[in-house]
């Protein structure tokens, strides 16, 4: 791994906590608020490789809203919440240890960036809430490419950007389906397993799992 030259984050569930919108509401919400959450996170998420399929692109912020009306249906959600939900969503708070791994691969002179599935205002909002922007060199949109993860065209934004070969990439993401989608196309993918979830069989297997991003400045 001494090759990395770029190291690239995934930005939901990875860096960003993509539960802290209905945390936040879940007063609101009741003790369903963290199965609710999960609901709409698995429905976003198969909303953005059902229209990958069908070749039906819309971007990730309708995708959210589309998903979140549906997980409002399923638990019985008050629609005057809606708002709310999503307007937290584009200010999602980061896992405590996220800015001091930044600012440590940042002195180490790393290309740094994100790799999402969100839209660049989307993306930009939601480091800039967090006061992170002055750590990244680049905020990779799928976006550009109109198609989401795990699409090898996805993977190949920041290699053309950085006229990289995919090995000299690490990748970081909490979804396994990400990693095995960044792995396959040839970076060196980490898998970081915050919930002590078991990977995916999908044609590739991780060198390194970590719990937190702390342990990446083990690795590169």
């Amino acid at each position: 791994m001494m090759k990395t030259k770029s190291v690239v984050f995934d930005a939901y569930g990875t860096l960003f906590d993509v539960n802290s919108a209905a945390e936040k509401c879940k007063d609101k919400i009741g003790s369903k608020w963290e199965a609710f959450a999960n609901f709409w996170r698995t429905t976003q998420l198969e909303y953005t490789w059902l229209r990958s399929l069908m070749e039906r692109h819309k971007n990730f912020w309708e995708v959210t809203e589309d998903s979140l009306d549906k997980s409002m249906r399923v638990f019985n959600i008050n629609k005057s919440m809606k708002n709310e939900l999503l307007n937290l969503y584009k200010v999602l708070s980061p896992y405590p240890e996220v800015r001091g791994v930044l600012e440590d691969l940042k002195k180490k002179n790393f290309k740094l960036a994100i790799l999402s599935n969100g839209t660049p205002a989307l993306l930009d909002e939601l480091v800039a809430s967090n006061k992170l922007n002055n750590l990244f060199d680049d905020l990779f949109s799928i976006e550009e490419v109109k198609v989401y993860k795990p699409d090898s065209r996805v993977y190949e934004i920041p290699v053309k950007k950085y006229n990289l070969k995919a090995s000299e990439i690490t990748f970081l993401s909490a979804n396994t389906w990400d990693v095995s989608g960044g792995g396959n196309y040839g970076y060196n993918s980490i898998w970081v397993n915050r919930n002590n979830s078991v990977f995916d069989i999908l044609d590739f297997q991780p060198k390194n799992e970590i719990n937190n991003l702390t342990q990446l400045l083990d690795i590169v």
